[in-house]
């Protein structure tokens, strides 16, 4: 059963960049009875591993953009670490309850939210990507680097964001540099350095469960090499919409957990 689910949520991944964390993570908690900092660790080493081979498809279709990787990465990573060192001095990684819940689903309305205002913030950035070009261009860089904090401190936290706030963020960033195929590629690509370090950090403050990860990646290792094939192929707007339903329905039902 949990490598279905790993395959469903994989698929998803390989389509989109969107749904790791946003859908496996509330789907351990709340229909395997998984610990909500177990599910977060665990999601992330799933997540780092899942999106290797997204990525490797995209690269080979030239769909990987890796000097804005690297922009959100040097945001990202540090605030990784930072919320990582954080957890551990105050010993928030021991809440298994209440703190990390409440985060998972504040970040599952945000996703949501993201992904319905996706197409209005597209036309906005790239209404001011014309209008002011030379302004916008002189931001683009340090605005990239703060998104990569902000994606940094809610993916550690929560394992959600990577994808889902990512490709919302970066439509906006970067509207006519980025085609459909390559926000996706590249946002893939920059959430692997991400999950891997805030999964190794909390692998080592306990929170992951071999058994589960392997079990999970049996299925999802397929699933996102045949999401990654669709989704150079299939238009996303309908499928982004449903999990975004599906993300708010689940935001609320983690609230009442």
């Amino acid at each position: 059963m949990r490598a279905v689910a790993g395959l469903l949520v994989g698929t998803v991944v390989g389509i989109t960049g969107v749904g790791g964390g946003a859908l496996m993570t509330p789907l351990l908690v709340l229909m395997f009875g998984i610990a909500p900092q177990t599910a977060v660790g665990t999601d992330l080493l799933y997540a780092s591993i899942t999106k290797m081979f997204g990525v490797a498809v995209h690269h080979n279709h030239g769909t990987v953009d890796w000097g804005i990787v690297r922009r959100l990465a040097m945001g990202s990573l540090p605030a990784a670490a930072a919320t990582l060192a954080w957890m551990h001095f105050s010993e928030a990684h021991q809440v298994k309850t209440g703190f990390i819940i409440t985060a998972v689903a504040v970040a599952l309305v945000i996703t949501a939210l993201g992904m319905v205002m996706k197409d209005w913030l597209h036309r906005v950035g790239r209404s001011l990507r014309v209008t002011d070009e030379s302004y916008f261009k002189h931001l683009q860089q340090p605005v990239t680097v703060l998104a990569g904090v902000v994606l940094g401190v809610l993916v550690t936290l929560t394992s959600i964001g990577a994808g889902a706030l990512g490709t919302v963020m970066l439509v906006y960033l970067y509207p006519i540099r980025l085609t459909p195929s390559k926000l996706v590629g590249t946002d893939l690509a920059h959430a692997i350095p991400l999950a891997l370090i805030a999964g190794l950090g909390h692998l080592t403050l306990g929170n992951v469960n071999y058994s589960l990860l392997l079990n999970l990646l049996m299925g999802s290792i397929p699933g996102v090499l045949l999401g990654s094939f669709i989704s150079t192929r299939a238009p996303l707007r309908f499928i982004r919409y449903a999990i975004a339903i599906v993300l708010g329905a689940v935001a609320v039902k983690m609230f009442t957990v």
